[in-house]
């Protein structure tokens, strides 16, 4: 019997070659968008989930409530592990990483072997304690995991930066330096496995903490935060049981006694401010997006919005499936109506159809396999992943046959059934009713699909808009032509030899020396209060950057007050610039000679600048002060309008006299900071592919039922015609109905797209206002879009001989 079913359905197929086509065409499509963000989610629900104690490792993150609002983070003071450690018999294990790149060694550094003159730059440097080793039991190359971290200067490193360095060697006990420091070696002391792609911990040079301190008495200060810390609770622990406890053990016993002794004001109103949560390990990746990391994270908001997209999508086939099969009834009425009548029961029926059905799942999800296999490798660019099938995995050829089976028999359902239901007497007198009519659920349907599709046609206009007033509004800086020269770190103190020498080059205009950007780079956060308010004003947190003289006229930074930092006053060592931000939030009204401190350093303000953002402009710009200060690892050079090739070319040359064993890196503003928001351009990116797609499908089924309702609109259209009817009248007559469709659909559409962009945007402190035109040209473009879909088989209808339809007749 089964083989009877397929025979009918192969016909069926052979005799229907165009909706045969957009049918399976329109299922591929889904299926391949739902295989492609199918791989994207189950790479991002991967991560962190092969450790083995996975299940009780948690990262600890603190909050701060400040005017209703909390502000999350992941960094600790140094003595806040061993805390965890001693006071609370549940931890099992607690390690601290320090990746910021404020402090020497983490962050990036220029490496190289003691044998080896030439320098490298390396990203991916952080202290870790020895401990971290012990609680992910990450795999060893070469070493004892158990020691590998225990002594002082030491470090671990990846098996491919070991290959790299030591090819064919085991690298344990040979030496690196850091930035051409040979007062201070480095020991390999193991190399771990590689990290998995699906681990939210991606360093390749872990650094010991074992007797680092960053300053004197920084390891027994409970009042600056810098560490991520992680604990291993032991078997049977509720966590948050613990983190409840463990709140009002940290704050009482170490907090609030080490805020009195610095003599903070406010002490007890502050630390009621304070939270202690715990995050799982596998939290990290997806649920970090609303609090201060260190590194880059994913977005769980994101990852469902794609498999909504997908669905949709699917949906949306399964819909065209749908409407072209009960569209087509009217073809399969007499054969129904025949099989009944020789004895043929309902059962039987309803099973040839779904039998159908699941061949057209099949035949799509053979076909939407191939499509996502041809688009994986464009799909990996636009996420900046390196997805693939997982050909061997046990479970794909199931998954692949339980999906296709699902699918056929849930888009073949009603219709099954609504064709089976036909009554035989009615069939053979002729009076069942045509495909044609009785089309309520039909434009239900049409409805539902070009509401999506305007709604994600919305959403990629708002995510264009806004990522071009990202990219193209006043920030309040010039990133225009300056070109950061890296690694500027190993010149010690000749790289202000280098600054002057550049400033001799007739192509540079400005150049500075400082490590602290205005993109993300090196962040400094103090307390600050107005001098001689610390013991009654609670502080304002800022930043505190050591730039020097020209940084200001180097990033064509606008003051407002005052003056900039000058070489010639000595007093300007002891001085600041602050900028718009920290004059409001100190309360200063007239800030030029006013005295700030953080604490330790008192500074009188000099100039106020104009707030620029150097940070995302999903945050508040917030208050920063800059002071003269040495140091900085980036020279920043400003060049003039001109030939930028002949003036890279020239400061190359300069730069090897410098630095003849260090290939010279640099990179321009502009870009840098264009990848400060590459996350959400490849989200925009997606989001347009995948709206793209979805209209696609849409017009598909449009196209198709266009056709359908022409070919049962023939006689109709040529009798019109015969009394008179004009080509533009019959034009109108049978796109009407579906212009009043994609009408209806906006109406639906535009309050829905307005909310879920409105809610997208509310992560942007910086945001554009989503105004009527967004609407407008998302509803023209839809129309027009439907139009072209509809126009060819209308206006084939309208031209048609009528001769042909009436000769019958």
């Amino acid at each position: 019997m089964l083989s009877h079913y397929l025979r009918i359905a192969f016909r069926n197929m052979s005799r229907q070659k165009m909706y045969s086509a957009i049918k399976v065409g329109g299922f591929a499509i889904g299926i391949a968008a739902c295989l492609l963000i199918g791989l994207l989610v189950r790479h991002e629900l991967s991560y962190d989930a092969n450790y083995k104690n996975g299940n009780h490792i948690y990262r600890m993150i603190g909050g701060y409530f400040d005017n209703g609002k909390e502000e999350r983070g992941v960094s600790w003071p140094a003595p806040f592990a061993g805390a965890l450690k001693a006071d609370f018999p549940e931890v099992e294990k607690v390690a601290r990483i320090m990746p910021a790149a404020l402090f020497y060694g983490a962050g990036s550094n220029q490496v190289r072997r003691e044998d080896n003159p030439m320098n490298t730059y390396e990203e991916g440097f952080t202290y870790a304690d020895q401990e971290l080793l012990n609680m992910f039991e990450l795999p060893m190359v070469y070493g004892d995991r158990a020691k590998a971290l225990a002594e002082p200067y030491t470090m671990v490193i990846t098996r491919k930066k070991a290959d790299k360095y030591f090819p064919g060697e085991n690298p344990v006990g040979k030496i690196m330096f850091l930035n051409d420091n040979v007062k201070q070696p480095y020991k390999i002391g193991g190399v771990i496995e590689n990290w998995p792609t699906t681990s939210h911990l991606q360093y390749d040079f872990m650094l010991t903490m074992t007797g680092k301190s960053l300053w004197d008495g920084e390891q027994t200060n409970w009042l600056s935060s810098n560490y991520g810390t992680y604990v291993q609770l032991k078997p049977g622990t509720d966590a948050a049981q613990f983190v409840k406890k463990a709140t009002k053990v940290i704050i009482d016993k170490y907090y609030l006694p080490a805020m009195k002794g610095g003599n903070q004001a406010k002490a007890e109103e502050e630390v009621d401010k304070f939270r202690m949560y715990t995050q799982p390990l596998q939290d990290v990746h997806l649920q970090s997006y609303d609090m201060f990391d260190w590194e880059p994270r994913g977005d769980s908001r994101f990852v469902w919005l794609f498999v909504a997209i997908a669905c949709f999508i699917l949906v949306i086939a399964c819909i065209n499936f749908l409407n072209l099969s009960t569209a087509k009834s009217a073809n399969r009425a007499k054969e129904v109506g025949l099989r009944k009548v020789i004895g043929s029961q309902r059962r039987s029926l309803v099973s040839q159809f779904l039998t159908e059905s699941i061949l057209y799942s099949v035949c799509a999800f053979v076909l939407g396999f191939v499509l996502a296999w041809a688009a994986l490798p464009l799909f990996n660019q636009m996420t900046g992943k390196e997805l693939t099938i997982p050909f061997t995995a046990w479970w794909l050829l199931p998954l692949f046959v339980v999906s296709a089976l699902f699918i056929g028999l849930l888009a073949g359902l009603y219709p099954s059934i609504y064709l089976s239901s036909f009554k035989p007497i009615q069939v053979l007198k002729g009076n069942l009713a045509r495909g044609s009519r009785n089309s309520g659920l039909r434009s239900s349907l049409v409805v539902f699909q070009f509401t999506t599709s305007i709604v994600l046609l919305i959403g990629t206009v708002v995510i264009y808009r806004q990522m071009q007033f990202i990219l193209h509004t006043k920030i309040g800086f010039d990133k225009e032509q300056v070109v950061m020269l890296q690694g500027a770190g190993t010149l010690d103190k000749r790289v202000f030899t280098l600054k002057q020498e550049l400033l001799r080059l007739r192509s540079v205009k400005e150049a500075s020396v400082s490590g602290y950007l205005p993109i993300h780079s090196k962040r400094d956060g103090n307390p600050f209060y107005k001098e001689g308010k610390e013991k009654v004003d609670a502080s304002v947190g800022g930043q505190k950057w050591y730039v020097d003289d020209s940084y200001i006229p180097t990033f064509g930074i606008k003051l407002v007050a005052g003056r900039n930092f000058s070489p010639s006053m000595p007093t300007d060592t002891q001085s600041c610039v602050i900028n718009q931000a920290m004059v409001k939030e100190l309360g200063l009204t007239d800030p030029v000679g006013e005295k700030i401190t953080n604490g330790w350093e008192h500074l009188t303000v000099i100039g106020v600048m104009e707030d620029f953002h150097f940070e995302s402009m999903k945050q508040k710009i917030e208050p920063l002060c800059l002071t003269l200060g040495r140091g900085g690892d980036v020279v920043s050079v400003k060049l003039k309008q001109g030939d930028a090739k002949a003036a890279i070319a020239d400061i190359s040359a300069l730069w090897k006299k410098f630095a003849p064993n260090q290939p010279i890196r640099y990179v321009f503003l502009d870009e840098s900071f264009a990848k400060m928001y590459a996350d959400v351009e490849r989200t925009g990116f997606v989001f347009t592919s995948f709206a793209v797609l979805a209209i696609i499908v849409a017009c598909l089924g449009l196209f198709a039922l266009a056709a359908f309702m022409a070919e049962q609109r023939n006689k109709e259209i040529s009798i019109r015609k015969v009394l008179g009817a004009t080509v533009p009248g019959l034009f109108m007559l049978l796109v009407n109905n579906f212009l009043k469709l994609i009408f209806i659909s906006l109406l639906i559409a535009v309050p829905v797209g307005w909310w879920l962009m409105n809610r997208w945007l509310q992560d942007y402190t910086y945001r554009i206002s989503i105004t009527w035109d967004v609407f407008l040209l998302a509803g023209v473009a839809i129309l027009m879009i439907a139009l072209a879909t509809i126009c060819y088989q209308s206006i084939r209808a309208a031209i048609a001989s009528p001769i042909k339809s009436l000769r019958s007749e």
